[in-house]
């Protein structure tokens, strides 16, 4: 099991939600990846605060206004017109039957047992939809957590930190163009090749998004190194960005440009028609 099909399924492994096999895999996978089990324990906590809500009670006019329907409901058949004459032919149990149904206590029995059934199965679905609320709540912050962890550890002082905060883009979703924005950065900016290198990769998973085809060719016209210039030939290719072609011609055609460079730049532009 990978990390990332770990982290899918921690709010259902707190919520208790998964079978018993899964939640097994789950603290197996915890046991050998240190990340996984930190992540999975900032969680827990808040968690936690979400199982001390209490349920919604009733409002305390609740009672009276059951009360006042039923009472409403009764002087209303009390005051209905008789049934109209059973015809005499009918068999002893089918007359007894029609009398019984249209019989006011009878009737009001049926009322209030319909009402008792349809509080409690409100009450049922309020408390579902209550918890389904919830879930999203802790979804967000864990989405919301995840961001915040990546764009402070790409704000380090120290590369093995921003390092870290590239792999945890990885974590985020693929419309998070804050994250998005911050792996371009490192990508132009860093000074560490290391860093740019593995923000290079981590922009594969926002391959879909239009700032990425839109800002490739900026990013490998800004490099010094090869090998985030390979790099960024390859992300080209991959993600079909034709408009950096013009990029890749003028690496191909600099005398400056590392020979490796430029052969790979000839394979882009190929691969690019």
């Amino acid at each position: 099991m990978t990390c990332d099909q770990v982290r899918e399924q921690i709010a259902d492994y707190l919520a208790g939600g998964l079978s018993q096999t899964a939640a097994e895999e789950l603290d197996d996978h915890f046991a050998q990846c240190a990340a996984c089990k930190e992540e999975a324990g900032a969680l827990t906590e808040t968690w936690r605060i979400l199982g001390l809500l209490e349920a919604g009670e009733p409002s305390p006019a609740f009672r009276p206004r059951f009360y006042e329907s039923l009472e409403a409901y009764r002087q209303g058949v009390a005051s209905a017109p008789p049934p109209p004459s059973i015809s005499m032919g009918r068999r002893p149990f089918f007359d007894w039957g029609a009398r019984g149904w249209g019989a006011p206590v009878f009737q009001l029995a049926c009322a209030a047992a319909l009402l008792i059934v349809g509080i409690v199965v409100g009450q049922w679905l309020s408390l579902r939809d209550r918890g389904q609320g919830d879930l999203a709540r802790l979804q967000d912050e864990v989405r919301g957590m995840r961001q915040m962890v990546t764009l402070s550890l790409l704000q380090q002082q120290s590369a093995g930190e921003r390092l870290r905060g590239v792999d945890y883009a990885y974590r985020v979703e693929q419309s998070d163009t804050q994250v998005l924005s911050a792996l371009l950065h490192a990508v132009n900016h860093d000074p560490n090749v290391n860093v740019r290198l593995a923000a290079v990769d981590a922009l594969r998973k926002f391959a879909g998004s239009p700032e990425v085809r839109g800002t490739l060719d900026q990013a490998l016209a800004k490099q010094d190194s090869p090998l985030v210039q390979i790099a960024l030939i390859d992300l080209i290719v991959d993600v079909r960005d034709k408009g950096a072609a013009p990029s890749l011609q003028a690496l191909e055609r600099s005398p400056a440009v590392n020979k490796d460079v430029k052969e790979r730049a000839v394979w882009g532009l190929a691969h690019l028609q």
